[in-house]
């Protein structure tokens, strides 16, 4: 990400996170009526014990000298989680992971990854690498979502499919919310790697295909591990409710697991079964 590109997202990112407060939320007086919803400049600034000016550089995206300990205070005023300050640091300071950055070839998933794979018969289960590319997945994935192996490696990217494939947007029945759940997912990688020009590049292209996604890239969270219960409504099997666990992979690739676990006394796992047998 080149530093422009880098401070342009800072910008908006704190301007999303500060429309998201109210002064009764900080223990801050109304103050009268508000033409823009959320917070002040000023106020994010006196909250943070810094200048209004500075505040109002940073916000801007000026490139301008910031510190971990300001820094952890402008997190606090917002009401940042640890993923949104993790973005915010990496943003702002333009840290990296350190991981190297050349190597373009996906990642491997190794035997015991594999045999988990296979044990979560009943749990649609995606593994995707640090920019949501699809690198392995079960058979049960295979009958809720569609059959990946039908799709080109290179265009095996979960955000891309959530937004150029009918069988996403007709299965969730609350589709942004699903979609979110992995934009949020990703920004919190696209903080991380702030030095991949990848991230710069995808962005541009997905901005300018697809409108849906522009909205909601800016509205989207940071979450390096979303939980959220869905609803599908499957072309055959009808409604499923699942419940979406992320997991981090811990090892020498970047991996995480997706996994859609049929919701508790619900007949959805009855009829996920019942649609595997049908082959």
């Amino acid at each position: 990400m080149n530093s422009q590109l880098r401070l342009q997202e800072l910008s908006q990112f704190l301007k999303t996170q500060r429309a998201k407060l109210t002064p009764e939320s900080v223990g801050l007086p109304e103050g009268g009526r508000r033409r823009t919803p959320g917070l002040r400049r000023e106020e994010v600034a006196q909250l943070a014990g810094v200048s209004h000016t500075w505040y109002t550089w940073l916000e801007q995206g000026r490139d301008i000298k910031v510190s971990s300990s300001v820094l952890d205070n402008v997190a606090r005023a917002l009401q940042l989680s640890p993923d949104e300050r993790k973005y915010l640091f990496s943003l702002a300071l333009e840290t990296t992971s350190g991981v190297s950055l050349l190597k373009e070839e996906l990642p491997e998933i190794s035997p015991a990854l594999r045999i988990i794979l296979q044990e979560l018969t009943y749990c649609p289960t995606i593994v995707s690498d640090r920019r949501c590319q699809i690198v392995g997945w079960n058979e049960a994935a295979s009958h809720v979502f569609l059959d990946f192996e039908q799709v080109p490696p290179e265009q095996r990217n979960m955000i891309s499919l959530l937004f150029t494939r009918k069988e996403f947007q007709r299965l969730a029945v609350n589709w942004e919310q699903f979609a979110s759940g992995f934009l949020a997912i990703f920004r919190a990688y696209y903080g991380q790697y702030v030095e991949d020009k990848w991230y710069e590049e995808f962005l541009s292209e997905m901005k300018e295909k697809h409108p849906d996604f522009n909205r909601l890239w800016d509205q989207s969270k940071v979450s390096s591990a979303p939980e959220v219960l869905l609803e599908f409504r499957h072309a055959k099997a009808r409604k499923m409710l699942f419940q979406l666990t992320s997991l981090q992979v811990h090892g020498g690739t970047d991996l995480r697991c997706s996994i859609y676990t049929p919701a508790p006394e619900t007949s959805t796992r009855a009829k996920l079964k019942k649609l595997m047998q049908q082959v």
